[in-house]
């Protein structure tokens, strides 16, 4: 387990590993990338190369070279700070709740349409410490349970490509807390 800013980029690559592969650099799309079929659909899995804060240029990188035009079939795997540390939610469209790189991909792709697979990582200890939480270790406890919404994120992801977002999110919400 890396930083906390590093749980939704653990559940891409464990994805890829899943379906027997690996991500690699793609040319000039700022992004690591593994083509795969989930739930009978070819799927770009995208880990991008940029700073976090610029991460729509990723994704928008990859979605021109793939010819991916609706947002409704971008699926975000990102930290979220607004939840307990390892509880998996989805959503669909809507705020950013201050998410930087929620908010460039926003910029780059025009729109806030795209599902959210979302990792909590709980709330720093006071507001200026922000950067300091996201960017550190956890501790020892807090990483088992992101070891596990890891999993539970990759599952979540195949279970949208396999049965879509509806139904996706009644599975991922209805899990006890900690699976």
């Amino acid at each position: 387990m890396g930083t906390l800013h590093n749980v939704g980029a653990e559940a891409v690559e464990l994805l890829a590993t899943r379906a027997g592969t690996s991500l690699r650099a793609e040319k000039g799309v700022r992004a690591r990338v593994a083509l795969v079929e989930l739930g009978g659909k070819k799927v770009a899995l995208t880990v991008p190369t940029t700073y976090m804060n610029d991460s729509g240029l990723a994704v928008r990188g990859v979605s021109t070279r793939f010819g991916i035009v609706d947002p409704e079939s971008i699926v975000v795997v990102h930290d979220e700070l607004d939840l307990p540390p390892g509880t998996v939610r989805v959503k669909a469209g809507g705020g950013l709740a201050g998410h930087n790189g929620l908010r460039s991909l926003q910029s780059h792709l025009h729109t806030t349409d795209f599902v959210r697979v979302r990792i909590g990582i709980g709330k720093p200890p006071s507001a200026d410490r922000g950067a300091d939480h996201v960017l550190n270790r956890p501790p020892k406890a807090v990483r088992a349970l992101l070891a596990l919404a890891v999993v539970t994120a990759a599952e979540t992801v195949e279970h949208i490509a396999l049965d879509g977002v509806d139904a996706a999110m009644q599975w991922c919400h209805s899990l006890p807390p900690g699976e």
